[in-house]
């Protein structure tokens, strides 16, 4: 049953996030210059809930003045890195799955 049930959330968030209906959260550092999204979710409270991680994974490579916003959009690039000039396209992979 847990199957059936991973695999219709799947197809949800996929439609979601092809109607740009998904929620994504989106994390901007100062210290580098970034913009990071992860996602999508099904829900808001599954993106804040999964953002603890994503803050946790940064701070422990020194990033500073970090910023979320949890918003539903439908981002092209997934990592920004501004001070660079660089769009960074990370491999999209199902919020469920625990990683992006």
């Amino acid at each position: 049953m847990k199957t059936i049930w991973h695999n219709l959330k799947e197809q949800l968030i996929s439609l979601s996030n092809s109607l740009g209906l998904a929620w994504w959260v989106e994390i901007v550092t100062q210290n580098p210059c970034c913009t990071y999204y992860f996602g999508p979710f099904f829900s808001s409270e599954e993106a804040t809930l999964a953002s603890k991680g994503y803050i946790e994974d940064l701070e422990i490579e020194g990033a500073q003045g970090i910023i979320v916003n949890v918003k539903r959009c439908k981002p092209y690039n997934l990592t920004i890195a501004e001070d660079l000039g660089e769009r960074i396209d990370r491999k999209v992979k199902p919020a469920f799955s625990g990683q992006v």
